[in-house]
């Protein structure tokens, strides 16, 4: 992808107002692939047929809902994703199936433009930086972050999301030394990453599940508690 407004985006709301809003600002902003779905069925039909580089997702939806519908895509690609809807309640859920952002309804469009942004541009870096970043050893671990994978001694490879792989570009820069809660929120989340601590969490959990032989006793991605997190120091690959 030669630019972030040439990205495929796959919008699934029930509204068909909110489809035609969200829809023609993104076009107005310079997106040029947008496609519309009302239902769960439409919006697995259109990944079907072609996987979409970034998801925009309601949750209640006439034939389902928008997490089990993130589950069942996800199965098939690891796409990006924007939760929308009218429950802040939902939050943490969206974002610990995975989904790299969550907005509440009523929002503001340019907040939504601005995230949208965002999203592509961290899910993206890797392609317009190839050969920038190198290859990490955690132990048998090892984990490419120019393609944005984590290759287990057991053979399987498992995929970074767009949120992981920029946390753990972060903490790979500064290896050894403690990166803050800020730090890391700035670095995800830009400036305006107020009330993104427990979003931070979720995401550096679900890491832990990709990089650690034990979750629960972390050898790698380690919490200083209070402070922040630090990957553990050892020769980069």
């Amino acid at each position: 992808m030669q630019t972030i407004y040439e990205a495929s985006i796959l919008l699934v709301d029930d509204n068909p107002d909110l489809l035609v809003l969200v829809g023609d600002s993104l076009r107005t902003a310079g997106y040029t692939c947008i496609r519309t779905a009302a239902t769960c069925a439409e919006a697995r039909a259109l990944f079907a047929a072609a996987a979409p580089e970034l998801m925009i997702l309601d949750i209640n939806l006439p034939d389902g809902d928008g997490f089990t519908l993130l589950r069942q895509l996800h199965a098939k690609a690891d796409v990006p994703a924007l939760f929308l809807s009218a429950r802040d309640a939902d939050r943490l859920l969206g974002l610990g199936l995975g989904a790299d952002d969550y907005l509440t309804k009523p929002f503001l469009m340019q907040e939504l433009l601005l995230r949208v942004q965002r999203i592509l541009q961290r899910a993206y870096r890797a392609e317009l930086c190839r050969a920038a970043p190198p290859a990490l050893e955690l132990g048998d671990c090892q984990v490419d972050l120019a393609d944005a994978a984590v290759y287990r001694p057991d053979g399987v490879t498992l995929p970074l999301t767009a949120t992981e792989r920029a946390l753990l570009q972060k903490l790979a820069d500064n290896r050894g030394h403690i990166v803050t809660y800020d730090a890391l929120c700035e670095a995800v989340w830009g400036a305006d990453y107020y009330g993104c601590e427990n979003a931070l969490n979720v995401h550096i959990r679900h890491l832990r599940e990709k990089l650690e032989k034990n979750a629960s006793r972390p050898q790698w991605l380690l919490t200083v508690r209070g402070i922040g997190y630090k990957l553990a120091g050892e020769a980069q690959r």
